[in-house]
């Protein structure tokens, strides 16, 4: 690919400026990205449980609304039932009562979790987890909506750009520069090396991830059309519905069934249709009422078809179908260009070989990240550039390093505490993880040591990371060989990554460490050699004075 030495210069520089300026905040996406490929696995892992299914619902829907009703008055509601993570827990949505002469309690609508093994209800706040918490940072959800929804999509959308000027740059010797690694070499060659390896090896990834996350945070910006052209007549609801990502509404006909209504026989019923049918979300429109409606959607096990999404509304009243999309037919567009999406973004469509694959690449790209940002600071740390400008550099990157790099020693931290005070709920974590984050940042910055800071998170967060398995134990007696004799999967999974990421992280802090001791200190042989030279250099002035 032949450019113009202006091109070349334009695209570099667009490449580096960009990169810059989003890198803080990419890497923390990326980072905080990477656990939340184990998100399922980190919430099962506090709770000290295993789910029953995978990817499925999983309930008695009979039972469940049983347990409703002791609480609720149901008639006229809309109640959904979804099932989006893999844990014992299922999202309950109840609408207000569209019954005008219902009560004030039942014309307030309903939002918490249910427990499938106990039927315990508990709220977001009190039952918020560090998986969940993972998981929403890494789209900065912490941010005022829609604030750092807008935040992480810019910055997925300027990350695209990166990488595709990025590849463009280094294009004509991206194959032989891709061979090349020379961990001897002055300090801007070894960055250099890894950034450009490291960045064609996890290429793929990042492109992947660059364009499913700015696409699945923006995607709200679609209703602007909508709205400022006047497209459906300015109503958008209809046209969440045409892209069929609404709930279908049905009249109240005030009229009530028997309440020996079984619901379980319609999920039967699909199963017999659909074999192999993952059921994930259950809704019933009009409770109790002669105008209710079920809803059963899911999909087919992506190992035998991808984009099989399936859907089916009954209309109790007579048993018919009311609305159906067949799981087994070709999808439409929309559902398969989201599905598709979700799907790789998420990982989750080929088992946890896949999300383990995800996290370490995501771990390269946070790797890419840094030594980008370093090649900056070499590149500018020069003779000629002003002592000044030098200086602020260089804290620039103090900065940049403390930020980023304390967040694995604060993540191993966090696990530690909700074992510790499993019942804190959202607020603890806020506090102590964002506080000890700002902390630690500060700590790092006054030792202002690119080294420094790089080896002790590794230390610290290796450290952190070992305890983990042990404290879980202690406070749950869930050791390693319990959690594999009660098949409580997930949470043997966790402390066997701690240990391997730890082991790993150490190992690399101590390498660093050796390899700087060994850059400061010559070998015997340079010794010697400088002895002879200042033996000869003093000789020679003696010689001299004595003359």
């Amino acid at each position: 690919m032949d450019m113009s030495k202006r091109a070349y210069n334009i695209l570099f520089h667009t490449h580096t400026v960009s990169g810059i300026v989003i890198s803080v905040a990419l890497y923390v996406i990326f980072f905080a990205g990477s656990f939340s490929f184990f998100r399922d696995e980190i919430v099962n892992w506090e709770r000290g449980h295993t789910p029953g299914v995978q990817d499925e619902i999983g309930i008695d829907l009979d039972t469940i609304i049983h347990s409703l009703s002791k609480t609720y008055d149901l008639y006229g509601r809309d109640i959904n039932l979804r099932h989006y993570y893999n844990e014992r827990r299922v999202n309950v949505d109840l609408s207000a009562s569209k019954d005008s002469t219902a009560t004030d309690a039942a014309k307030t609508g309903a939002f918490f979790y249910m427990d499938t093994a106990g039927k315990s209800t508990s709220g977001y706040v009190e039952s918020y987890t560090l998986g969940e918490f993972l998981y929403r940072l890494h789209f900065f959800a912490q941010i005022p909506y829609p604030y750092g929804y807008y935040l992480s999509g810019l910055v997925a959308f300027f990350f695209l750009f990166a990488i595709l000027t990025g590849i463009i740059v280094h294009w004509k010797n991206i194959i032989s520069n891709f061979y090349v690694f020379r961990p001897w070499a002055k300090l801007k060659t070894i960055w250099t090396d890894s950034h450009t390896a490291l960045g064609l090896i996890g290429f793929p990834f990042q492109l992947v991830y660059a364009v499913t996350g700015a696409f699945l945070i923006l995607q709200t910006l679609l209703i602007a059309p909508v709205m400022v052209f006047g497209l459906y007549d300015g109503d958008e609801q209809k046209f969440y519905q045409e892209l069929e990502s609404g709930p279908p509404t049905y009249e109240l006909s005030y009229r009530k069934l028997p309440p020996d209504l079984s619901f379980h026989q319609y999920v039967t019923k699909t199963m017999d249709q659909w074999k192999d049918f993952k059921i994930t979300e259950v809704g019933i429109f009009n409770y109790g009422d002669a105008n209710m409606h079920i809803l059963i959607s899911g999909n087919m096990p992506y190992s035998n078809k991808m984009n099989g999404i399936g859907k089916i509304i009954y209309k109790t009243s007579d048993a018919s179908v009311a609305y159906q999309k067949d799981p087994l037919k070709k999808s439409s567009y929309p559902d398969g260009v989201k599905n598709m999406l979700y799907r790789l973004h998420l990982a989750d469509y080929a088992g946890l070989g896949v999300r383990i694959i995800s996290f370490i690449l995501g771990l390269v790209s946070c790797f890419v990240i840094l030594s980008g940002v370093m090649i900056w600071l070499v590149a500018r740390d020069k003779k000629n550039i002003p002592e000044k400008q030098r200086r602020f550099n260089q804290k620039v990157v103090w900065w940049y390093l403390a930020i980023c790099l304390s967040m694995f020693p604060m993540v191993a931290l966090e696990f530690i505490l909700v074992k510790l005070f499993p019942s804190a709920g959202m607020y603890f974590i806020y506090r102590t993880f964002f506080i000890g984050w700002l902390l630690l940042s500060v700590l790092f910055y006054l030792k202002k040591d690119n080294g420094f800071i790089i080896r002790w998170s590794l230390l610290l967060g290796g450290s952190l990371g070992f305890m983990i398995p042990v404290v879980n134990g202690i406070v749950s007696n869930n050791w390693l060989w319990v959690s594999w004799e009660n098949r409580l999967y997930h949470v043997l999974f966790i402390d066997v990554f701690w240990i391997a990421l730890s082991a790993l992280s150490v190992m690399v802090a101590i390498k660093l460490r050796t390899r700087e001791t060994a850059t400061c200190t010559p070998d015997k042989a340079e010794v010697l050699k400088n002895t002879i030279v200042i033996r000869q250099d003093v000789k020679s002035i003696s010689k001299r004075l004595s003359n």
